[in-house]
């Protein structure tokens, strides 16, 4: 049996640690013996790993801190569990790979990019990560984007280079994010919005998710509701704007029933100004919901504007305001058109049984070259 260790950064919820341990679960089933690594303690997903048995391990790491102790503790794992592969996911967990490749030989190692810019609002941190990459490129066998707006920023800076640069896009679970209009009924009855025009927006309350700009928007939404689920350090600014502005916004916090929230919207709204490829557009693209976003990483490859949503520019208000009330106004039968070309666009494209496919096509000719 085939070893695949992924190791990421953190564990927590987000997009990027929900399809680290997707891929893990999927691999599983499919006959590769796969661990799960994480530099710092795992804040979700263990108990689901361990349900399927994908063993976690913690490299007791802390958030700002350059441990060596961590990289020691990663250089035990692998000599213990002897991974044909290491795939590591995001900045942290990609240097630490390719550092550690130099003490422990590893037959592949693949690096992959989740955003267009990983780093702090700092222009300085994502030159300095772009050095990092390029300082560190031969250590790795092969970069992998997300997005195709993910691979051409960092080709374009020299932090991968085009020969060993692929796209493997992030997968959704079409199952689990489906139309379903019992569940549509029920959550709607349950937050008390049977007759209001329904917005969601999902994802960490962050200054890249920019909820500023969407909670301005909204105020130009007549009797529309906002449902934002998520939390984060901008969490109690963001209350406090909501109640300036006298928005109907419902600052849920972290759920864990996203396809019945997904099910209750009318639209899904993504105000970012950095992103990799989402993956709550295609959680909503998959659930048959249209959506508004901002034109960040890689969302036009997720949402085709016109036809299952629209896309505007980031950081202005007036055109998110303008294309939320475009959706909202539309007839009903349009915006049905438009929830089920979505939901065949991410069933045709970002089914996980499709990504996790590719995964195993690039795994098996990796191996074969070595």
């Amino acid at each position: 049996m085939t070893r695949v260790a992924l190791l990421s950064t953190s564990l927590a919820r987000g997009g990027a640690e929900s399809q680290i341990a997707q891929c893990a679960i999927a691999l599983r089933r499919r006959g590769w013996e796969t661990a799960v690594v994480s530099l710092l303690d795992p804040a979700a997903f263990a108990a689901e790993l361990a349900l399927e048995g994908v063993p976690v391990h913690c490299l007791a790491m802390r958030p700002g801190h350059a441990d060596p102790r961590g990289l020691v503790r990663l250089i035990g794992f692998l000599r213990v569990f002897r991974p044909q592969i290491l795939h590591s996911h995001m900045f942290h967990a990609n240097m630490a790979a390719r550092v550690v490749r130099l003490f422990c030989p590893v037959p592949v190692v693949i690096s992959t990019l989740h955003s267009i810019a990983e780093s702090s609002r700092e222009t300085a941190g994502v030159e300095l990560r772009d050095f990092a990459y390029r300082l560190t490129d031969p250590l790795a066998d092969v970069v992998t984007a997300v997005s195709q707006s993910v691979a051409d920023r960092h080709r374009s800076s020299g932090a991968a280079r085009a020969a060993k640069l692929r796209v493997i896009p992030n997968g959704v679970d079409t199952s689990r994010y489906r139309p379903d209009q019992a569940r549509r009924e029920s959550a709607r009855r349950e937050l008390g919005i049977e007759e209001r025009f329904v917005w969601l927006a999902a994802g960490r309350l962050l200054w890249k998710k920019d909820y500023a700009s969407l909670l301005r928007a909204l105020a130009r939404q007549p009797d529309a509701v906002l449902l934002i689920a998520g939390e984060g350090p901008e969490g109690d600014r963001l209350r406090r704007q909501a109640r300036e502005l006298a928005v109907d916004a419902r600052f849920l916090g972290a759920r864990e029933d996203l396809p019945a929230l997904m099910n209750a919207a009318d639209g899904f709204v993504l105000s970012s100004v950095v992103e990799g490829l989402p993956m709550v557009l295609l959680e909503a693209a998959a659930s048959g919901v249209p959506a508004v976003a901002t034109d960040a990483g890689g969302v036009r490859e997720c949402v085709a504007d016109g036809e299952t949503g629209f896309v505007v520019p980031r950081s202005e208000c007036d055109a998110l305001a303008a294309a939320m009330s475009r959706l909202a106004l539309l007839p009903a039968g349009t915006r049905a058109h438009m929830a089920t070309a979505a939901r065949a666009w991410a069933v045709e494209r970002f089914d996980m049984d499709t990504v996790v496919a590719e995964w195993e096509r690039l795994y098996r000719e990796l191996l074969e070259r070595v």
